[in-house]
């Protein structure tokens, strides 16, 4: 599991139960405010905060009842080979039912808490049932060649009887050499079938070296033919190594995602110690980078204490590789990963607003970095994770500060409000990364980070839904500050905007200090559209304090708006329909003449 579990608790009678599998297994309680007495986290309402969970792609224990877990999460169940485990418990521990995942860790959680508990694990999966394992998820570091057999071999299985075992008999079943059905444990490169499934050993160590921007496939194709040549599955590798300075090279990058394993990288001092064991040093590399070798040591680094060079330095005109074997799988991994920065858009601040790639993203995420207000609205994503908070105005400083924290090989979270890249940290990260040292950039390790932007619903979105559909026609976003952009040049757009008859949508309205382009802008649109053109005044959307207010432009006044309120100025086609349900304000795009046949 990639994201540790997080217990429910919904009652003080569970509360036991939570307390023992929290303490035990080092998992949050997140309880039911006024339902519990203790949980480092607390909430209002159960289904709202376990969906929200379940879309971040948190595993759930629930101390509750089946049915409660089954209503959060049913809206979003679509992939069960990307859902996170969902445990039921009962309140006294002596039921356990694995709900969902369970070949993705959940039937193997749920047997270890019916232990602690000296319950019942109700495990219903076939597999489970009649043979205590489930063949698509073998123990860990082993990996299943061929899934997609799974199901069939399995059915095979349970109507045929035990099965042929060839190689070391991981699962503990009993071996019928004359079994309708073949499991086979091997670093060799066989094939399965319909009534074979193959199991490699986690147990090679890859080490890669590359000019810089080599092409994938030349990386590729080295990889492979060493493999195919010296009969070794792909699938036996445990993790890709090589230096530091090749964390952003996106031949290995690419071939790491293609394999399906970490990526992990080691600094030149830590490739050194290996020195002695390498099969091909080289003082040319030595004085390159610091190491007498990249790929036989990066090999034997990511290792096991006891790995060895199984096949040396391999190479073609731009890339090398090398293979380093331990006797055991590794399940652990050595060296650091590449830094990860994720730019995250978290909306206006309503959690069902919030993106489940957003809420995956923060989940996932080490440490937080953002102005508190945005981080404090994330809730209970943001429990137990390193913050660092950011006070208005410190905005080059927090995205220096989170990439240079992703540098140091951390997954970092920039959390902004609305969209990250409309008026928020998006550009600023990439502008401090285009920016030469004597312009105060960032370090050399910061360049090779992993940036990963997600959208986000933007304020002028969520004012639109609120309203109706203010935005139907053309429109476009204008901020009123004049902090980062020149006054005279906002007129320009303030005035271009006008007479192209745009909707537009007001960021930044006014501070306590900027309190005249706002009647400025009134002023320049009144020019050129209507006195009763609508507009909106949208303040805290999707938080509690949300309010929104419908003004003619004419009588539009700064005092009606603050830092926290988006203006939706309407074109002069804009409505504002006095409905049942209260006024709609919308933009028509001109279907009525469309229909009407006004249109060529």
């Amino acid at each position: 599991m990639a994201v540790k579990p997080v217990v429910i608790c919904l009652s003080r009678s569970g509360q036991t139960t939570a307390d023992k599998i929290a303490q035990s297994f080092g998992f949050a309680i997140h309880g039911r405010k006024t339902r519990v007495d203790r949980a480092d986290v607390f909430f209002d309402n159960a289904l709202d905060h376990i969906r929200d969970l379940f879309a971040a792609k948190t595993p759930v224990i629930g101390v509750c009842a089946s049915g409660i877990l089954i209503r959060a999460v049913a809206p979003l169940l679509n992939d069960k080979t990307a859902e996170p485990p969902v445990i039921s418990v009962a309140d006294n521990g002596a039921t356990v039912v694995p709900l969902l995942g369970g070949h993705r860790g959940a039937n193997r959680l749920a047997k270890q808490l019916a232990e602690l508990l000296s319950g019942h694990a109700a495990v219903t999966t076939a597999g489970d049932v009649a043979l205590g394992v489930a063949l698509d998820e073998p123990p860990l570091g082993w990996r299943l060649a061929n899934p997609e057999n799974a199901k069939g071999v399995m059915a095979g299985l349970l109507s045929g009887g035990a099965p042929s075992i060839k190689g070391e008999n991981i699962w503990g079943l009993d071996s019928n050499p004359n079994g309708t059905v073949t499991l086979v444990a091997t670093q060799e490169m066989i094939k399965g079938n319909d009534t074979t499934l193959v199991y490699h050993p986690q147990k090679i160590t890859l080490g890669v070296g590359c000019a810089r921007n080599c092409d994938p496939q030349e990386l590729w194709e080295l990889v492979e033919k060493t493999f195919t040549d010296n009969n070794i599955a792909l699938g036996c590798i445990a993790a890709i190594g090589s230096l530091d300075l090749k964390a952003d090279e996106p031949a290995m990058n690419m071939l790491a995602e293609r394999l399906g394993v970490p990526f992990r990288i080691f600094t030149a001092d830590a490739l050194e110690a290996f020195a002695g064991q390498l099969e091909n040093p080289s003082e040319v590399v030595f004085a390159e980078v610091g190491c007498h070798g990249v790929s036989e040591a990066a090999a034997l680094a990511l290792g096991h204490t006891d790995a060895s060079l199984k096949i040396t330095k391999q190479k073609t005109k731009n890339a090398t590789c090398a293979l380093a074997i331990s006797a055991e799988p590794i399940t652990e991994f050595k060296g650091s990963s590449r830094g990860k920065l994720s730019i995250i858009g978290i909306g206006p601040g309503q959690a069902s607003w919030r993106t489940p790639e957003a809420s995956q993203l923060v989940a996932e995420a080490e440490v937080l970095v953002g102005y508190g207000l945005y981080i404090d609205l994330l809730g209970p994503l943001a429990y137990g994770k390193e913050r660092s908070d950011f006070h208005l105005g410190a905005e080059e400083d927090r995205c220096r500060y989170a990439l240079e924290q992703a540098a140091k090989g951390k997954n970092v979270a920039l959390i902004c409000s609305g969209d990250a890249g409309i008026y928020a940290m998006g550009a600023l990260v990439f502008e401090l990364m285009d920016r030469s040292a004597d312009e105060m950039g960032v370090s050399a390790a910061a360049h090779r980070v992993e940036i990963k932007c997600t959208p986000g619903v933007s304020a002028l979105q969520g004012a639109a839904a609120r309203a109706g559909a203010p935005l139907g026609h053309d429109f476009c976003a204008i901020s009123l500050s004049d902090l980062l952009t020149h006054r005279e040049d906002i007129i320009k757009r303030l005035q271009a905007a006008a007479v192209g008859d745009f909707v537009i949508a007001f960021y930044n309205p006014v501070s306590k200090r900027r309190r005249t382009l706002l009647a400025e802008a009134r002023d320049i649109l009144l020019q050129h559209r209507p006195k009763d053109t609508p507009v909106m005044l949208a303040r805290s959307l999707g938080r509690h304090d949300e309010s929104i207010r419908y003004v003619a432009l004419a009588d539009l006044q700064v005092d009606d708006v603050d830092m926290m309120t988006v203006v939706l100025v309407g074109s002069s086609n804009s409505k504002l329909a006095q409905l049942g349900e209260g006024p709609r304000m919308y933009t028509p795009r001109g279907y009525a003449r469309k229909i009407d046949g006004d249109l060529s």
